[in-house]
């Protein structure tokens, strides 16, 4: 596979990634800078706390948009295979720290999401059904997603996938996990200050 491909492809996949839905839309339709709303956080759930839940789903859509025609730009331009680590990582980057917004964008969920449906979708199906197995266990959102994220790799080689899916999954996990980091402490700094 030509490298001219793919890095056409990942750089392509990095810029749709810095579209911030969430930013854009608030900017339209309030006329203010989300950055400076609710948590500061440039991603759906502080739309949603700005907009309501139309505003949540349209982000979200949108955002999910960005990983899938990503990788559905790669697969056209023939990027296959390990060929396309570097456009779902490139697309989610691009959402976490897009380059136009001083690199302060959203926590990359729903782009990686869209990724890995245009990747293969029935991983994403595995991934739902596993935060909605531990979110009746955590009763946290967060903790739930979070650690459904992190065994996701460990299911997809317990299941047999190859070996570009499982570092595919590592390394949008470790990035995912990243960009939760302060929300992680902060659920788990209570739980352990009660112990």
């Amino acid at each position: 596979m030509p490298g001219w491909q793919i890095l056409v492809a990942t750089l392509a996949a990095y810029a749709l990634g810095c579209i911030a839905s969430a930013y854009y839309l608030v900017r339209v339709v309030k006329g203010q800078d989300i950055r400076t709303l609710g948590s500061g956080n440039v991603g759906g759930r502080n739309a949603g706390r700005v907009l309501g839940r139309a505003g949540f789903a349209a982000v979200a859509v949108l955002d999910a948009l960005k990983g899938l025609l990503a990788v559905m730009l790669a697969r056209y331009l023939g990027v296959g295979g390990w060929g396309l680590l570097p456009v779902m990582l490139a697309a989610v980057a691009g959402h976490i720290w897009p380059a136009q917004l001083g690199f302060r964008g959203g926590k990359g969920i729903a782009t990686m999401v869209g990724a890995l449906l245009a990747y293969n979708y029935v991983i994403p199906l595995l991934l739902a059904g596993m935060v909605l197995a531990l979110l009746a266990l955590l009763r946290s959102f967060t903790l739930a997603g979070m650690l459904a994220i992190g065994l996701l790799p460990l299911l997809a080689l317990a299941l047999g996938y190859p070996a570009d899916t499982v570092v595919a999954l590592v390394l949008l996990a470790a990035l995912a996990i990243y960009a939760h980091r302060h929300n992680l402490l902060a659920r788990l700094r209570p739980a352990s200050g009660r112990a």
